[in-house]
């Protein structure tokens, strides 16, 4: 394949046309003699021109004022004429009839073909941004792809006249490779790629240098690149450069992975630290309920007994002080302490009353002591032992499994285990723990409410349609009245708004609020 060609072959009538299959600019040249006298880009008038489709060729002229050309757009077969070409009809010299040979270049640019061209970039140094001193020999290969798309602009920009191919193509090169070794050279800086994982980032890499090359290819070539393709990125491993860093990074990498361990293990330690704390605590007072209980039903199996032997002791003073009674002097006799039967009455009298009341009394404490072992025992607390991070934790009570449920701090699926239990289990196959983890049904979402748009008629014109919302807006600022006409799907006719049931209360808002009642007279004295 050939990028650009020459013709060797001419005569003294040319069949001026271009043979090569794959090519981007091809300059074509005569090689016969024209009046005895040879020119190398003399053309004799009238010789044949063929341009096959999505070619163009141009004949460029050299004149005082510059360079002129004349553009014949594929297909094309017929002789040079002076009709399709007007630079040529003021140049061609008359006073020969026509026929003598005219100077002129001929370049045949290919419209439809692609130019796919290899590049390698040998090594240079790219430095690291962390350490500038620090870098590391850097090399690429790849392609690049490009066409002319505007045949006019790339003429404009080259002119064409003496124009060299292979130096044009020398030049894309030798800008492809600049280009690409400067946003190599920046990407760990600018874009942010470290200069060790530029194999893993080629992808990125490689739209950088695509980006910068489309620019320059269009601006200094007047071409189009349609495709750029980075092969490859290779460092040299062996270099000192590369040595340093690659162990700068992995130790950094691995000390930020003990960090991230070393904070992940205090969460660890600090969230044990809590839980523990939280188990005190629990147990603690379940502890201190236990106790109260215990003192209130010793208190209350004794209360009974209590009474008794209080009571017992106040009947038994008043016994002591009837049997006094006896010698009591009770203004029959001249004061001595004998016997007086009066007092023997009395007092045989009021300890009758005294014993009956007694009796009663230990009738009714006896009724309501409790007897022995009547009394129910305390209720069995049953402990559950768990599985928390690994280790055995416990033993629980069903309230403070209830809280640690509520915290997360257990699931379904931990392992539990009580006295009777042959081995562990989860917890929601336990019975007694199956409540814990009752799934509540979250409430059900109300039916949306149906959105309805209305169509307003604003000066004589039917807008909209229009939400509530946007409706209540327009009532506010007065471009909405109660009058307004608007209509809805559903509605046979247009209708005043303030008839609409959906958009009375909007209206019912703005009306000015009824005037207070006038204050009654006082009334008049008298009547």
């Amino acid at each position: 394949m050939a990028l650009f060609g020459r013709s060797k072959e001419g005569g003294l009538l040319d069949v001026i046309r271009c043979d090569e299959e794959e090519y981007l600019i091809w300059k074509w040249s005569p090689s016969g003699e024209a009046n005895s006298t040879k020119k190398e880009n003399a053309i004799r008038y009238g010789s044949s021109l063929r341009v096959k489709d999505g070619e163009v060729a141009v004949f460029v002229y050299k004149q005082q004022n510059g360079p002129n050309q004349d553009f014949i757009e594929g297909p094309y077969d017929d002789v040079i004429k002076t009709a399709n070409f007007p630079v040529l009809s003021n140049i061609v010299g008359m006073a020969f009839g026509g026929a003598s040979p005219f100077q002129a270049e001929v370049y045949f640019i290919n419209l439809a073909g692609n130019q796919r061209r290899p590049f390698g970039v040998p090594k240079f140094n790219v430095a690291d941004p962390r350490e500038p001193d620090l870098v590391v020999p850097v090399g690429m290969n790849g392609s690049y792809t490009y066409n002319i798309t505007d045949y006019r602009a790339f003429i404009k920009l080259h002119r064409l006249l003496s124009f060299e191919p292979e130096q044009f193509s020398a030049s894309v090169q030798e800008a492809v490779m600049k280009i690409a070794k400067g946003v190599v050279s920046k990407a760990p800086r600018e874009a942010g790629i470290p200069l060790v994982r530029f194999n893993e980032e080629i992808e990125n890499v490689s739209d950088l240098i695509q980006e910068k090359l489309s620019a320059a290819f269009f601006e200094d070539f007047g071409v189009n690149l349609k495709r750029f393709d980075l092969a490859e990125i290779w460092l040299d491993e062996d270099s000192d450069g590369y040595q340093q860093l690659r162990r700068m990074t992995v130790g950094l990498q691995m000390n930020m992975r003990e960090a991230q361990a070393e904070v992940a293990i205090d969460r660890l330690r600090n969230a044990e630290g809590i839980e523990t704390l939280h188990m005190a605590e629990s147990l603690a007072i379940q502890r201190e309920q236990a106790q109260r209980f215990a003192k209130l039903q010793t208190e209350s199996q004794f209360l009974g007994a209590h009474q008794v032997n209080v009571q017992g002791e106040v009947l038994g003073a008043a016994a002591n002080n009837l049997g006094q009674m006896s010698s009591m002097n009770l203004g029959g006799g001249d004061g001595g302490g004998g016997f007086n039967p009066v007092g023997v009455m009395t007092g045989m009298a009021v300890g009758g009353a005294m014993g009956g009341q007694m009796a009663r009394m230990m009738n009714a404490s006896a009724q309501t002591m409790p007897a022995p072992g009547a009394v129910p025992p305390p209720v069995p607390a049953v402990g559950f032992n768990l599985i928390l991070n690994g280790q055995n934790s416990g033993p629980f009570g069903i309230q403070q499994l209830q809280q640690l449920a509520q915290q997360g701090q257990i699931a379904p699926h931990t392992q539990v285990w009580k006295a009777g239990m042959a081995e562990w289990a989860a917890a929601s196959t336990v019975p007694e723990l199956v409540g814990l983890f009752a799934v509540v049904p979250p409430p059900v979402a109300p039916p949306p409410v149906p959105q309805i748009n209305f169509n307003v008629l604003l000066g004589g014109n039917s807008a909209g349609p229009f939400n509530v919302t946007q409706l209540q807006q327009m009532a506010q600022l007065g471009q909405l009245t109660a009058e307004t006409l608007v209509w809805t799907a559903g509605m046979a006719n247009w209708a005043p708004a303030g008839t609409v049931p959906q958009l009375g209360s909007l209206f019912a808002a703005l009306a000015p609020s009824a005037p207070p009642p006038p204050v009654a007279p006082p009334p008049v004295p008298g009547r």
